[in-house]
């Protein structure tokens, strides 16, 4: 199968930061090899270590993604739960930190409809390419 992919250029806002209507661009991404999950990407600075393309991507389950829409889904490093006046909430933690953001919920809504054009509900095993996946664990990447 040919790989196709979803993309959604989005503002977020870190609610709980001293900043919290300062919006910052992000992409939530969808690509069919990887057919169970979403990426979050936030843009690095362009530094001497970070090029000008140079993101941080946070990976987890688009069906959790999904859920989090209607009611507070996710029990580990990624939450998502319904947010006020039409935001999804985005709770991501690691090395003993934690942030939160808001995201527009329309814009999420229309990024999990081109994914789930792309690889249906339950059809996602479809796409799994598991050789693919070994190969590339093998090499180290």
């Amino acid at each position: 199968m040919a790989q196709k992919s979803a993309v959604c250029l989005m503002p977020v806002t870190f609610p709980d930061s001293s900043l919290p209507d300062v919006p910052v661009d992000v992409e939530l991404r969808f690509n069919t090899t990887l057919p169970y999950a979403a990426c979050l990407a936030f843009p690095l600075p362009q530094s001497d270590c970070a090029g000008p393309d140079a993101t941080v991507c946070w990976y987890f389950g688009r069906d959790l993604l999904n859920e989090g829409r209607h009611a507070p889904a996710g029990d580990g490093d990624v939450t998502v739960q319904p947010g006020p006046a039409g935001e999804l909430l985005i709770t991501l933690r690691g090395s003993g930190c934690q942030v939160a953001l808001s995201a527009p919920q329309d814009a999420v809504v229309a990024f999990l409809a081109d994914s789930f054009t792309l690889v249906p509900a339950g059809s996602e095993s479809e796409y799994l390419d598991v050789d693919a996946v070994l190969a590339r664990l093998r090499a180290g990447g």
